[in-house]
């Protein structure tokens, strides 16, 4: 059975809790809430950022803040909103000391509650503990997260390259490059940590991820979660670069002897970086150092990632750096169509939809959202048919203006701009209503929609 963990709450001389985290998977991330009136109350995300947290940070003896998230990213409260308008120097002792509003006075709803997310101390466990195990690296393999001094894994439903991602950066282990399934690296004790997990892909600790439930239980779907990592190394961009490998637990370099599109087609594919438009020999993005892992590789072009093509064993190779491999792919190479792009995705071709408008990028609200305003999108963005059309700010809520609501397209509009829409910048709307879109053009991600629904 999932157990969560009870509040941390930090209490006054008189033995008054007066400030705790709720809803979180550690004892120092969490819904803030603090204690009034005998009663425990929510605070609004109005104004909310760093400054804020680095005081409940501090209060609760967890160390520096992490993050600082809104919209009720650890759930809404149902208690009073006790604070709205908080706005600390980062400096205080507690949240008090900050300057805010009167208490209980705010013109918010519980979708905006106020969260942090805390490094930890040495007094607890520190949030975020992750590794992963039976697989070829510290970078590939069963995901699993410390809890209570006992390591577990992951449940693998709803698990995509949208949470695989927060595990690479967490890690220091570059892009993910996939989410393998059928438990390749083995399902260790059986048990699951977290369940239900769902990330945007920009959180930096796979513990800032909105879950359903914590603690050890079986995984209903019967598979753990796991991640590969991959990296493309002194290229312009994520999409072009040194191919280097991990094996045993070292970053090594790909000889070019038979390297050719084949080869770069599969690698494009794994980073979700569109097509492979060349196949560059003798290390043209720099020499690698240390360990040539793989040589004579030849691929067939379909192959799901680049260890399944055939190759010379790990490490048996007959060449030196200067015939490092590398690749271009078509992912960041091709400039954007028109005034739109897909922003906090995996990769161009999935993410929030943002138009640009008098030089000023801006969101479109979700009324009226749907797979006919998102193929136009794609469309647009060379990005091929619409697989999606997210809504409630999926991939993050954007911060400038909110440029169009109440998109009704057909579908055939060669641009967003020329569908039937309310005046540029009129709107009813906030940021966590921001619109998405999810393309065919996306390889990354096409396999793991469930996910995103």
């Amino acid at each position: 059975m999932n157990m969560p963990l009870a509040p941390f709450t930090d209490v006054d001389t008189s033995g008054q809790h007066t400030l705790r985290l709720v809803n979180g998977s550690s004892n120092c991330l969490g819904r803030v809430e603090v204690f009034h009136d005998h009663k425990w109350g929510t605070v609004c995300d109005d104004t909310w950022d760093l400054h804020d947290a680095a005081v409940v940070c501090r209060q609760l003896g967890c160390g520096m803040a992490l993050s600082a998230p809104g919209s009720a990213h650890f759930g809404p409260g149902e208690d009073p909103i006790w604070q709205d308008g908080v706005h600390c120097k980062g400096t205080e002792s507690a949240l008090t000391e900050c300057e805010l509003s009167s208490w209980g006075e705010h013109n918010c709803a519980h979708s905006e509650d106020a969260g942090v997310v805390c490094s930890g101390n040495t007094r607890l466990q520190r949030p975020g503990r992750l590794r992963v195990k039976d697989g070829p690296s510290s970078c590939a393999g069963r995901v699993e997260v410390l809890y209570n001094r006992t390591w577990h894994g992951v449940c693998g439903s709803g698990w995509s390259l949208l949470e695989a991602g927060v595990v690479c950066r967490q890690l220091g282990c570059g892009p993910a490059q996939s989410v393998p399934v059928r438990d390749q690296f083995s399902r260790g004790d059986g048990h699951a940590l977290l369940e239900g997990l769902s990330c945007r892909g920009t959180e930096m600790l796979l513990l800032e991820c909105q879950q359903k439930g914590m603690g050890p239980g079986p995984c209903r779907q019967g598979s753990a979660a796991s991640v590969v990592c991959i990296r493309l190394v002194g290229g312009p961009n994520g999409c072009s670069g040194r191919v280097e490998v991990l094996h045993e637990d070292v970053w090594g370099t790909v000889c070019d002897d038979q390297w050719d599109l084949r080869e770069a087609r599969v690698v494009c594919r794994q980073l979700g970086c569109g097509t492979a438009l060349s196949a560059p020999w003798e290390s043209k993005y720099g020499e690698g150092n240390g360990k040539i892992w793989l040589s004579d590789v030849n691929c067939k072009g379909t192959e799901a990632n680049l260890t399944e093509c055939e190759a010379k064993p790990w490490g048996e190779n007959i060449c030196n750096h200067v015939e490092d491999a590398s690749v271009e792919c078509s992912g960041t190479e091709i400039p954007e169509p028109g005034p739109v792009r897909l922003v906090g995705g995996p990769n161009r071709c999935a993410g929030r939809v943002e138009v640009l408008h008098k030089e000023l990028w801006g969101t479109v609200c979700h009324d009226d959202w749907d797979i006919n305003d998102a193929q136009v999108v794609c469309k647009q963005l060379g990005c091929g048919d619409a697989v999606l059309a997210p809504i409630g700010g999926k991939f993050g809520q954007g911060l400038d203006t909110i440029w169009l609501d109440d998109v009704n397209c057909t579908g055939v509009e060669a641009a967003l701009s020329e569908c039937p829409a309310r005046p540029w910048g009129d709107h009813n709307c906030y940021h966590k209503e921001d619109a998405s879109a999810i393309c065919s053009g996306n390889p990354s991600i096409l396999p793991l929609l469930p996910a995103i629904r």
